[in-house]
């Protein structure tokens, strides 16, 4: 396994939902709290970037060359092309105090993605998925959520309870959620985002955590990927290979120490020696 690089010493403030795109050979990702879209070109360095409508928790491919968009108030579609932002659907009008957060497409082009309160004080954050103009809440009743991901057979979902340090798995078939139980904890950072290797290997951002947790299909610590930095936000599988962990970090929180560690925010990259699961691309 190689070390953490900095590739894009982007400053973000809340770093997040890094994807994987190969047909563009780039990574997708947001600042949530920066209120921005920013893409990363793998073969050249580029570095490009939008200004979002408002707080955005993650940036999808879709099959037609848009990405679908978690924005506050609801699901968007967002054309490279243009740079325009247009509303899909709503998403909670009746929680307000809500926005979205974390995000995964499944093999089947559907949508699951999570809210939560976006002052951190009610547990009024819950799981969705989206799938041909419908979205189904699945769960409820969370803090922060982060994820969802999926494991590599497709029979079991992911989904982080963040404030709580909890990471929750459920027997997943078709798109319905059943037999919710305890997965893991993390008390040695808040349970971040998700992502999946092709062995069934979790691994999560742990924000304050200085790196990425790593757990087996059974739930057991396998270790941390350590970083300069401590809040490490999520890894994604990427490279023609899928053994290039990308990873968003974040200063959110954290301002005071930006001094000693000067490259919170920034987008990273390290070799694996086990390819991720390649992500699927969302079906409007």
């Amino acid at each position: 396994m190689g070390q953490p690089e900095l590739i894009w010493d982007v400053q973000a403030e809340l770093g997040e939902g890094p994807v994987w795109s190969a047909r563009e050979r780039c990574v997708w990702f947001v600042d949530i709290k920066g209120r921005k879209l920013h893409r990363y070109g793998v073969d050249d360095g580029s570095q490009r970037s939008w200004a979002t409508p408002d707080q955005t928790g993650f940036a999808l491919p879709a099959e037609d060359g848009s990405l679908v968009c978690g924005v506050r108030g609801g699901l968007y579609r967002f054309e490279p092309a243009t740079g325009a932002f247009d509303l899909v659907t709503p998403v909670e009008q009746d929680r307000p105090q809500n926005r979205l957060n974390d995000g995964f497409v499944a093999p089947d082009g559907s949508l699951w993605f999570g809210s939560m309160d976006d002052s951190e004080q009610t547990v009024s954050g819950a799981l969705y998925r989206y799938s041909h103009g419908l979205i189904t809440r699945h769960d409820d009743d969370y803090g922060v959520t982060n994820g969802p991901v999926l494991s590599p057979d497709g029979r079991m979902l992911f989904h982080n309870d963040t404030l709580e340090r909890k990471i929750y798995a459920f027997d997943h078939s078709d798109g319905v959620l059943t037999n919710r139980r305890l997965f893991a904890e993390t008390p040695d950072g808040y349970c971040d985002g998700p992502s999946m290797d092709a062995e069934g290997v979790l691994h999560v951002g742990l924000f304050n955590g200085w790196g990425v947790a790593r757990f087996g299909p059974d739930g057991t610590r396998l270790g941390t990927i350590r970083f300069p930095v401590q809040t490490v936000t999520k890894a994604c599988f990427g490279g023609d290979d899928l053994k290039t962990l990308f990873c968003t970090t974040a200063w959110l929180g954290n301002a005071d120490k930006r001094a000693d560690q000067p490259t919170l925010g920034g987008l990273y990259r390290l070799a694996v020696e086990t390819p991720g699961v390649a992500p699927s691309l969302f079906r409007w």
